[in-house]
């Protein structure tokens, strides 16, 4: 049986975001238009759809570890913080953005809260994911993955063509 383990956590990722996106009508907040991610961070998000990439790779930590709490969250979604010419500090990402996502997968009953421990992975909430992985592996890795480096060379080709010299045009 394939699993998270199986795939790039990046694809997955990104297919779990575009499944919340269309197929699970998930809302995004009137706020998370204007709101940063964390007080380490200068501006809001420039992704439109970032909310749904949050909520998936929330569901995805929550798969991989097992039990999950909003501090555990927010200290793996924290970043340093630029402050000028001292030296950068690490402060946590926001809490009410995590905690939302988590009600929102709660809704979905993709994850369950257990007592005391945090949250965790709904035996629904895994097949889903399953199924994702299933279907990325089943449709190959390549189509997933962007091959930067054949542009990179093609462009890079076209740039280096042999200049014309004047004997050349005659």
């Amino acid at each position: 049986m394939t699993n998270v383990h199986d795939v790039p956590a990046n694809i997955l990722i990104k297919e779990i975001a575009k499944d919340l996106k269309n197929n699970k009508k998930v809302k995004i907040p009137e706020y998370a238009l204007y709101v940063k991610t964390g007080c380490s961070k200068e501006r809001a998000p420039h992704d439109p759809d970032w909310w749904y990439v949050r909520m998936a790779a929330i569901l995805r930590k929550s798969y991989v570890n097992g039990f999950v709490t909003v501090e555990k969250l927010r200290t793996y979604f924290g970043s340093k913080k630029n402050r000028g010419v001292r030296p950068e500090k690490f402060r946590k990402a926001s809490g009410k953005i995590i905690r939302d996502c988590l009600q929102d997968l709660e809704k979905l009953e993709l994850v369950t809260v257990v007592e005391k421990k945090g949250r965790t992975v709904s035996p629904k909430g895994q097949k889903y994911i399953d199924l994702l992985c299933k279907e990325i592996l089943k449709n190959g890795l390549d189509s997933y993955i962007e091959k930067k480096e054949i542009k990179i060379k093609e462009s890079v080709k076209e740039n280096i063509k042999p200049k014309e010299t004047t004997k050349q045009k005659k």
